[in-house]
């Protein structure tokens, strides 16, 4: 693992007035981790990824980025153009329901096709290759390339997310509640798929969710929030199997009482 974070995350909070999104949040990301953020429903976690990824402007903090050139900038203090560049070609987002990461009204090749062209790819040939070769990765027929996301199941909608957003070779990849709303089985095979892309290409992910089982299957480090605090923060293992803080003790247990 490098010797340099991918990400530093300092004292970040977000406040809705009297309200608190997440209070006083620091981390490091490295190359090739990933990060589960768990908690239950309101606890700040989604508040708090929404931040990191540029998406929700915090109250107080700095987050800064590693960039390609091996310079740390304050992502808050690049510009809105520099941004998008960013979430275009070196991150990507996937989102609990896919019709917010897709285009519903264009095919799956297209869908995939756009993040190459947003990274100035203009060969038709490469482009549809490239996301033949995509598509069977996450295990989407090849003859489906010309369909639209609509006519897919939602497994498979969520697998075309993950092609879109990996085609460009990103560095962090950011996850929100990726499993929600899918079927045991579904989720199941969607996590395996994940998890051997991630080892495959070094990959780091922020993956936010309330299922203790994906965090233990997909990340190294988790960290556990409430009213907006992480109260305990450490490698996945450690945490869920010898859980330090009564609150974490109390998701852990109805875990196995499920």
């Amino acid at each position: 693992m490098s010797e340099t974070p991918l990400l530093r995350v300092k004292d970040i909070s977000k406040f809705y007035g009297s309200r608190t999104g997440c209070r006083n949040v620091s981390f490091d990301l490295w190359p090739g981790e990933v990060l589960a953020i768990v908690g239950e429903s309101g606890s700040g976690k989604t508040t708090l990824l929404n931040c990191i990824s540029t998406r929700l402007m915090p109250t107080t903090g700095s987050i800064e980025y590693h960039m390609r050139d091996g310079n740390y900038r304050d992502l808050f203090r690049m510009s809105e153009a520099e941004r998008r560049f960013l979430m275009r070609t070196d991150w990507g987002f996937v989102h609990q329901n896919p019709a917010d990461g897709l285009r519903m009204t264009v095919s799956a090749g297209a869908n995939v096709g756009e993040r190459l062209m947003a990274i100035g790819d203009r060969h038709y040939g490469n482009i549809r290759a490239t996301a033949i070769d995509w598509l069977d990765r996450v295990e989407i027929d090849a003859d489906r390339i010309d369909d639209q996301p609509r006519a897919f199941s939602g497994g498979m909608r969520q697998r075309l997310q993950i092609a879109r957003n990996l085609v460009t070779a990103p560095r962090l990849v950011f996850m929100d509640e990726p499993t929600g709303g899918l079927d045991v089985s579904v989720q199941a095979r969607l996590l395996d798929l994940f998890r051997g892309l991630v080892q495959d290409l070094g990959l780091s992910a922020i993956v936010v969710t309330h299922d203790l089982a994906v965090a233990r299957l997909l990340s190294h480090r988790m960290m556990v929030m409430k009213d907006g605090l992480v109260i305990e923060h450490g490698l996945t293992d450690r945490v869920l199997d010898d859980p330090r803080e009564p609150y974490t003790q109390l998701l852990v247990s109805s875990i196995l009482q499920v």
